[in-house]
């Protein structure tokens, strides 16, 4: 065929045939349509138009990575969702090559969801991520369901960074490659050319899947996924006066009656009846249609990646003669612009607009950077998450105008939300406050714009209730009230509470706890993690046990080991980055805390007395799966000892402490107490696949009374533990199954935990 004459080309995949072994064999056939074109002109301009597909659309990598290396050079390109992620890259100035390396790195769990790094979030609201499995907007009395699964966020700050090179160009033609995408608009079902403005936020939209992402607001309509009225978008591409058009389609094919099977197959080919029938007329204005094998692979297979990458190299190979004498005839090719690596960003002006509640300081305080500042891309994507995070804004959008001084000016657009009133669950077991149903009712903007008021309660085998009421001031000083009550049952040797109780008893009893505290605080963040608070503590405790064995000794059945109120002043120094409080895999934690106890309401001779608190820890990476936290903490008491009852207590393995009760393996709970401890642990976990964890974890202590006035904390561990344990993360927490032991007392058992703590 004489190569300045071409003609049509289209890999159409028709034969399907079901063998015994139950495959596909997929039989390209080059079919020559249409009438001879004109012969190209020399210099010939070569458009590129990919379509939509969720994860099918990275066969358009494998098609840009041969393009690239025929040496062909495409002069405008178009694209929907999928399709206009990689189309709009490339025309920022990625090779195929290097969109290989990008999209390989990423991981789409994070991408494509909302879940926000723990670093990059507010105390405060690390502590509640930890505790609630699910969170559902009530309106107006009546419970809705969230309108998509994430705002897309995380991918708008991906493409934000991947174009800041071209951050300046707002007309899209006048990219490294002529670029445009498509949208559509919800009200109307219109579809929408997206060819100016700013380069990410197009991509965005156009790549807003239904019911994963918020749909997107422009121009004052409301947009997403451009493939859903236009998924090969062609006419746009032909009004570019190009010589010759090249297009990729990852479409799905129509369904059998054979395969459909179920609600989500018949909607899917009723969305797919219009796009399939389009597409016929849309390859008759084709020159050459590429069709990748992507039938084994679905919207959402981004773990396959690779695969689906291969699968568009070799969708080229029938073309390959073609494609290279097109590329001969063109005078030149474009020199492929060098992306730089842009992670330092200084803003010489900051403005955020959209902001009617919440107040510029407050939306700066969670972003955590001020005018002036430099600082990473890294930290600055976290702190555009954790203002997301409070989930007082419905979306955040935000424009970087570079500066001839290596500065940008930012302008930063919120639109807050409308739903202030929050159901969020929990559930939970372990083995002191058994099964638990956590009901949790947030309101937000209660009396103020930046407050919120949180009640949580808990249901089960141990009642409680927690009140939190939290006026958020960002770097400034924060306030924060809390009303909390526990009430659990549990068989515990009276002489941990007092080794001076003139009763001699081998074994546990059951005994009641219940405390009530109360707590009014003010914190400032000195810095992005390092948080300081002061606070008063109001606290009612009462112990009782409760045995026919403690007749001989009180003349009784129940015996009050403790029942007080006590009123303290209290302070801590919190400094926490680490990435996950359950499977720590990298950074610091540094928390120490205080508390003057000025007045206890049963005890005679009272004095004030003072307890402190240090926990240091640090976490990190062996191998990309393997990782090592270790730690020590330690604790004493200087002044009153007439109430051992507040002694530190340890045994067993619970992350929500309750008073100055602390784990140790090898023991179980409340076996070990004193006024005072020094404790060293480590704990070795390996995430063998997603999400699942096998780990080792190992602790040794003194634990005593005054041991570091006797110099007894130089000594030897007295006490050691071990556990192996396996855990799950999962939508309501960590599920956790640990068998622990000593040589020491030989004690051996099996905790199960199941959920967040709280």
């Amino acid at each position: 065929m004489d190569a300045l004459k071409p003609k049509k080309f289209i890999i159409i995949t028709i034969l399907k045939m079901k063998l015994n072994l139950k495959f596909y064999i997929v039989i390209c056939l080059l079919s020559l349509l249409g009438h001879a074109q004109e012969p190209l002109p020399d210099n010939p301009k070569i458009g590129l138009v990919l379509s939509g597909g969720g994860a099918k659309g990275l066969a358009h990598i494998g098609v840009l990575k041969v393009i690239d290396s025929l040496g062909v050079r495409v002069d405008y390109i178009g694209g929907t969702s999928m399709g206009s992620a990689v189309g709009g890259l490339y025309a920022a100035g990625y090779t195929g090559k290097q969109l290989d390396s990008i999209f390989r790195g990423i991981d789409f769990d994070v991408l494509l969801g909302d879940k926000v790094p723990r670093p990059s979030k507010t105390f405060q609201e690390r502590k509640n991520s930890e505790k609630y499995g699910i969170s559902l907007p009530i309106n107006d009395f009546k419970i809705q369901l969230p309108s998509s699964i994430s705002r897309g966020q995380n991918l708008f700050n991906l493409f934000t960074k991947l174009t800041l090179d071209v951050t300046a160009i707002s007309d899209f033609s006048q990219l490294p490659v002529p670029f445009y995408c498509m949208a559509t608009d919800i009200e109307t079902g219109a579809s929408v050319v997206l060819d100016s403005g700013n380069l990410a936020e197009a991509i965005s939209i156009s790549s807003t899947l239904p019911t994963l992402f918020h749909p997107l607001e422009r121009d004052g309509a409301l947009l997403m996924d451009g493939g859903i009225a236009n998924n090969y978008p062609i006419e746009y591409l032909k009004t570019k006066n190009l010589d010759f058009i090249i297009g990729v389609s990852v479409e799905e094919d129509l369904l059998t009656k054979e395969e459909i099977n179920s609600i989500s197959d018949i909607l899917a080919q009723i969305n797919n009846f219009r796009s399939a029938e389009d597409l016929e007329d849309k390859i008759q204005l084709t020159d050459l249609f590429i069709e990748p094998d992507v039938e084994n692979f679905s919207i959402i297979s981004f773990n396959k990646g690779a695969k689906i990458i291969k699968s568009g190299e070799v969708s080229v190979t029938p073309f390959l003669s073609q494609l290279k004498t097109i590329a001969k005839t063109q005078d030149y090719r474009k020199a492929r612009k060098k992306i730089t690596d842009l992670d330092s960003l200084k803003f010489s002006k900051v403005k955020i607009v959209g902001n009617e509640k919440y107040t510029d300081s407050y939306v700066f305080g969670k972003l955590r950077f001020r005018r002036g500042e430099t600082i990473s891309f890294k930290d600055f994507s976290s702190g555009v998450n954790n203002l997301l995070a409070t989930n007082n804004f419905e979306s955040f959008r935000y424009q970087f105008s570079p500066l001839s001084n290596d500065s940008y000016n930012f302008t930063g657009n919120v639109k807050e939300t409308t739903n202030t009133t929050l159901l969020k669950l929990g559930v939970h077991y372990d083995k002191v406050l058994k099964s638990s149903l956590l009901l949790n009712l947030t309101k937000k903007q209660f009396l103020l714009k930046n407050d919120v008021l949180s009640l949580d309660f808990i249901l089960g085998d141990n009642s409680r209730f927690n009140f939190d009421y939290y006026i958020d001031k960002g770097f400034y000083w924060s306030i924060g009230l809390n009303f909390k009550y526990t009430d659990f049952r549990y068989d515990i040797n009276p002489l941990f509470f007092d080794a001076t109780l003139p009763v001699e008893i081998d074994n546990a009893i059951p005994t009641t706890i219940s405390d009530l505290t109360a707590s009014f605080f003010v914190e400032t963040l000195i810095k992005k993690d390092l948080s300081f608070k002061l606070g008063a503590r109001f606290k009612r405790l009462k112990i009782e046990a409760s045995s026919p064995s403690l007749i001989n000794v009180f003349q009784a059945s129940e015996y009050q080991i403790e029942n007080s109120d006590f009123f303290s002043l209290n302070t801590r120094l919190r400094y926490d980055t680490l990435d996950n409080i359950f499977f720590p895999t990298s950074g610091l934690l540094f928390d120490t805390d205080g508390n003057l106890f000025l007045t206890a309401s049963s005890a005679e001779d009272f004095t004030q007395f003072l307890k402190l608190k240090t926990n240091i820890a640090k976490a990190f990476l062996i191998t990309k799966d393997l990782s090592l936290l270790v730690g020590a903490e330690g604790g004493f008491r200087i002044g009153n000892d007439n109430i051992p009852a507040l002694n530190f207590g340890f045994g067993g393995y619970a992350l929500n402490q309750i008073n100055n009760y602390g784990n140790m393996f090898g023991y179980d709970f409340f076996s070990l107490s004193g006024n005072s401890f020094i404790k060293a642990y480590f704990n070795m976990d390996y995430e063998f696949y997603k999400r699942h964890h096998f780990n080792f974890s190992g602790n040794f202590s003194n634990i005593g009374d005054d041991i570091f006035v006797s110099n007894d904390w130089l000594e030897l561990s007295s006490y050691s533990g071990y556990a192996l344990g396996y855990g799950l993360e999962t939508i309501f927490g960590p599920i956790e199954l640990k068998y622990n032991w000593s040589a020491e007392n030989n004690f051996n058992a099996i905790f199960i935990n199941l959920g967040y703590w709280f």
